[in-house]
């Protein structure tokens, strides 16, 4: 199965540039979901769930999330899911913390992890 990655954690950039089609870009965790919607808006239909982990949106910078790689007819669940999402993650954007960079290296290795997990599974 192709996938597009969408994400803003530079290790997971690094890991899988060069097979994946990804979209790296240095955003908040909240610009990342309304990448994705733009993309969700283009017919793509995501494969991850924009909030899952343990990890709640104002507790990590990070975010990487799969969509399908084609563009198809706008899904309508995918797009319920991620306004939801974006509307969840806008309550917590009052609490963001900037943390130091050990722990934000930590973050990246959570998020990193959480997609590494669904690409063995998917692909």
């Amino acid at each position: 199965m192709k996938v597009k990655i969408i994400t803003n954690n530079p290790l997971v950039y690094s890991l899988y540039s060069e097979d994946y089609d990804i979209d790296y870009q240095e955003i908040s965790y909240e610009g990342i979901l309304k990448k994705t919607r733009d993309y969700v808006h283009k017919g793509h239909e995501l494969l991850t769930h924009p909030l899952s982990g343990s990890v709640k949106p104002n507790e990590t910078p990070f975010k990487t999330l799969l969509i399908s790689s084609k563009s198809k007819d706008l899904n309508l669940e995918s797009l319920s899911i991620i306004e939801k999402s974006i509307e969840t993650s806008e309550k917590f954007v009052q609490n963001q913390k900037k943390y130091p960079a050990d722990i934000e290296k930590d973050f990246m290795e959570i998020d990193l992890s959480l997609i590494e997990n669904v690409i063995n599974k998917l692909l």
